[in-house]
């Protein structure tokens, strides 16, 4: 279950929030469409900035064809590549259907 508030993920049992403590029981009932996917944000920064130019970061967060267009143009000369660096490391890169990457790192520090 995702946190409304913040949208990190939490257990399914979890009566609240880890990180910041919203009552997640009240959340549940509330029809907010989740606005976090489940793509890390670094893993997306980190793709982009060693192998940008082959569109990498693109296929990973599903955004096939522009994918596909960065490997047959370089990145877009390596512009396309640098507006998707600057996009990713100011969190407003989306995946395909519009949401917002995931900065939650608690699940990767806690291993699992």
């Amino acid at each position: 279950m995702f946190c409304p508030k913040c949208g990190s993920q939490n257990d399914d049992g979890c009566n609240f929030c880890k990180v910041c403590g919203v009552n997640l029981l009240i959340a549940q009932n509330t029809n907010d469409a989740r606005n976090v996917c489940d793509k890390n944000w670094l893993t997306t920064l980190l793709l982009c900035i060693f192998i940008g130019a082959l569109g990498i970061h693109r296929f990973y967060v599903g955004k096939i064809f522009t994918g596909i267009l960065m490997i047959l143009t370089f990145g877009g000369f390596g512009i396309w590549v640098l507006i998707d660096i600057i996009m990713i490391a100011t969190n407003t890169f989306t995946d395909k259907k519009g949401l917002k990457l995931n900065k939650n790192f608690n699940k990767y520090l806690n291993g699992y």
